[in-house]
């Protein structure tokens, strides 16, 4: 191919003139040779060192970890690429949970409900918290669980656990036994409430039952459930006779 001017490489890319005299400065981007009059010129070499500067800029790579990846040889580079890739989908899935936390917002409003700021920002923190222990796989579960309820029975659900978690801390502090026919009914409205949320998903619950136990405090203000409260209604619970498929 003919050797492009600057100029040339400016208009066709949409790269300023400045950002590619920027990139020789930094050593990442020479011209293959100079015109008569001064010019800088590239070739395919340059061009296609070109696209791995913009690529790997678009990543989020800064100027110099790009000079030093494309200064690597062919196989620290083709890892080093893997490593983004990675990053990449990483992101995307980051994208993916914050769009399903959206669109439950979204549908709880255009049901008629209504979201103060406290609440708002209650079900953020609680959203970003689950989003460190749920896996993107688990989050598009849960927003298809929540369109097979719909948004009535999401309320509903969402009115009935306060009820449910102070009838358990009521028969904790009197000290009842939790495995007691007194203690039966609200373990299986507990169970019932749950599985509500995760549709039976043994691997959800057990990604929340490990949130619970490792963000106790932050659990604590969301729900109300402490982990004393959390082992007493695990106890009652685990008592109660498996449920038929």
């Amino acid at each position: 191919m003919k050797l492009l001017t600057v100029g040339e490489v400016s208009r066709r890319t949409g790269l300023t003139v400045r950002a590619l005299h920027h990139y020789e400065t930094l050593g990442l981007l020479r011209p293959a040779a100079r015109s008569g009059a001064g010019y800088r010129l590239y070739g395919e070499v340059e061009l296609r060192r070109l696209q791995y500067i913009v690529s790997l800029k678009a990543l989020g790579l800064s100027l110099d970890a790009i000079g030093t990846t494309l200064d690597a040889d062919s196989s620290s580079l083709a890892a080093a690429l893997q490593q983004q890739v990675i990053r990449l989908r990483q992101m995307i899935a980051h994208q993916h949970a914050l769009l399903a936390r959206l669109e439950i917002l979204a549908q709880r409003l255009a049901a008629g409900g209504v979201i103060d700021v406290d609440t708002l920002l209650s079900s953020i923190e609680a959203s970003t918290l689950m989003e460190n222990y749920l896996s993107n796989e688990q989050w598009n579960t849960i927003k298809k669980r929540g369109e097979t309820l719909g948004a009535d029975r999401i309320r509903a659900v969402e009115r009935a656990w306060p009820e449910v978690i102070a009838g358990m801390q009521a028969a904790m502090q009197l000290g009842k036994d939790p495995t007691s026919d007194e203690v039966r009914p609200l373990a299986q409205k507990w169970r019932t409430l749950v599985r509500e949320f995760t549709g039976g998903d043994v691997g959800i619950q057990r990604s929340l039952n490990t949130m619970f136990k490792q963000e106790a405090d932050t659990m604590q203000k969301q729900t109300g459930i402490d982990p004393a409260l959390m082992a007493y209604a695990c106890q009652a619970i685990a008592a109660l006779p498996a449920e038929v498929s």
